[in-house]
């Protein structure tokens, strides 16, 4: 896994780890058990101080994603199919909202929108019976 940390990013370098780690973790790119780079490894590669690797490890075993075993490391936990849903809720809320915003801004309707997602809808019905 390589981890792509952007210093002109309005979000914090902590969060920018987390958010790779956790979608590495729920797309199967790291599996359970998989070990991840020590807090000070991760921290000489990525150029950063060791605090901000600290957080991000330690914000992704509060949220269920690791664990960290002293004196062995930080290990994926097994995915919680309960919170992939969750995650998989939180991105279609923000995404709902973000069109939502884009419709308030060009004066769209409840009905434009719903005959655009009735219609994806159909669409996205066909696909899947192929």
């Amino acid at each position: 896994m390589k981890l792509i940390i952007s210093n002109r990013s309005s979000t914090p370098i902590y969060e920018q780890i987390k958010a790779q780690i956790k979608d590495a973790i729920l797309n199967g790119e790291l599996l359970e058990d998989s070990p991840l780079p020590s807090i000070r490894q991760l921290a000489k590669e990525l150029k950063i101080s060791v605090i901000t690797t600290t957080r991000a490890y330690t914000d992704l075993e509060n949220e269920g994603f690791v664990v960290n075993i002293q004196g062995k490391g930080c290990f994926v936990l097994p995915r919680n199919l309960e919170l992939v849903r969750e995650n998989a809720l939180r991105e279609i809320e923000e995404s709902f909202e973000k069109v939502l915003d884009l419709a308030k801004r060009h004066s769209m309707t409840y009905n434009d929108l719903l005959e655009i997602f009735n219609n994806l809808s159909k669409e996205y019905e066909n696909e899947e019976r192929n």
